[in-house]
Order: structure tokens, then sequence, then C-alpha cells
């Protein structure tokens, strides 16, 4: 009996019910923790190509200690899932995964520059929430701002939040995608980021106010926005 439910779980991974998918997920994580024949089971279907889920196994994997290099891979390929929920499933285990584990934040700042727009925006968000504070990870959010990919460079402003070192720099790259980016939602994005991090210079201000007076309700509502931010500060 315990080797039909097993095998009905891990048959659930592939199921197109979410519902019924998560619930096997859930317990399949319980279960692998104390059971290493099933860790071997998942670690086999990750070379499996006929999988409709192939990231549900990475993810229960994902969970246990020692996570394999193989189990990375496959996270790192799941950031670029159709779907949102998934992605962002697998960039908050990967950052967990990440605390603890160098190789993974190296691929993650890596993945900044080489993946596709998904990976790179999801990438750009666990380094972000990694909270790191390297030249190597800055240098990949930096080099973002400039991505041929709006949404990246979107992802690249609103991650730049975090990073409490190099302040001047962090300002200056955030001002030159805010005065001179073609693209209004980067440019939104930068302006926020900015007025968090407060300390705003003359010039930054000053593009503020001019666009108070934007014809545009869109610009207007950042400005707006921004200075709120900056009046808390």
């Amino acid at each position: 009996m315990e080797t039909d439910r097993l095998a009905a779980l891990i048959a659930d991974l592939d199921h197109p019910d979410k519902a019924i998918l998560r619930r096997a997920v859930d317990e399949l994580i319980a279960r692998a923790a104390v059971a290493p024949e099933i860790r071997a089971l998942l670690e086999r279907r990750l070379d499996e190509a006929d999988h409709r889920h192939s990231w549900a196994a990475a993810y229960v994997l994902g969970h246990l200690p020692e996570v394999s290099d193989a189990t990375v891979r496959a996270l790192i390929l799941a950031l670029d899932h159709a779907e949102g929920d998934i992605r962002w499933a697998c960039a908050l285990l990967l950052t967990e995964i990440g605390r603890a584990d160098p190789s993974v934040q190296a691929r993650l700042i890596e993945l900044c520059g080489g993946g596709s727009a998904k990976q790179k925006r999801m990438a750009l968000y666990s380094l972000r929430d990694l909270g790191l504070q390297d030249d190597e990870s800055l240098q990949a959010m930096f080099e973002a701002l400039f991505d041929a990919n709006p949404t990246v460079r979107v992802a690249a402003a609103i991650s730049l939040k975090t990073r409490r070192d190099r302040h001047e720099l962090v300002r200056a790259a955030l001002l030159r995608s805010y005065l001179n980016d073609e693209d209004f939602r980067v440019r939104s994005a930068a302006a926020i980021t900015l007025a968090q991090l407060g300390s705003p210079s003359a010039t930054f201000l000053t593009e503020l106010t001019r666009d108070l007076e934007s014809d545009n309700v869109q610009v207007r509502k950042t400005a707006a926005v921004a200075l709120r931010w900056l009046e808390k500060k």
C-alpha cells in the first residue's frame, strides 16, 4: 500500500490540476526528508525529458539537505517557466539554497547577463532578496540596467534598493536610468527606488518637480509617489 501511495504521489507531479500537484509536492517534501529512496527516485526523474512539470521533482529535492547540481540546474531552468507563480516559487527556493551556497549565488549572478528575460528578472530579484553586498552582484545589477529588454531593466532598478554598499554609484546609475531610459516603466522604477534610498540630488529633485507638470498622467503619478517617499525620509 505504501509503495502504491508513493507511486501515485510521483505520478501526480505531472497532474494538470495545480491543487493535486501542490498536495503531491508538499507530501513528497515531508516524506523525502526521512526516506532516501524517494530522493533517489526523484533524482532519476530529473534526467527524464517526458514530464509535464519538469520543475516539480527539482522543487521537492531543493527542500532537502545537500542539494545536487542537477536540482539547481532544473530550478534555474524553471525561472523561464510561462507561469509566474512557478517562477517565483523556484526563485524563492533558489534564494534559500543560495544563502548557504556561494556557488548558487555565482550562478544567479551569471544568469543576470546570460539567461532569458524571465530568468534575468528572477535572478535579479533573488540577488535582491539575498541582500548581497559584493562587487560581482552589484556589477550584474548595473549591467542589467542596460539590458535590451525593458522588464529586465525594471527588475534591476527595483533590486538596487537593497544595496547599502557604493551608495553614490547606485544613485548615479539609477539617476541615469530615470533621466535617459526610453521606457517609462524603467524611469518610474528608477525614480521610486531613488526616492526610497533618500538623500536626493538637486538634479533628481528638479526633474521630479518638472514631472509633476507633465502632460502624461503616469509620469505625474510617479513623481508624486517619489516625492511622498522623500517626505518620509
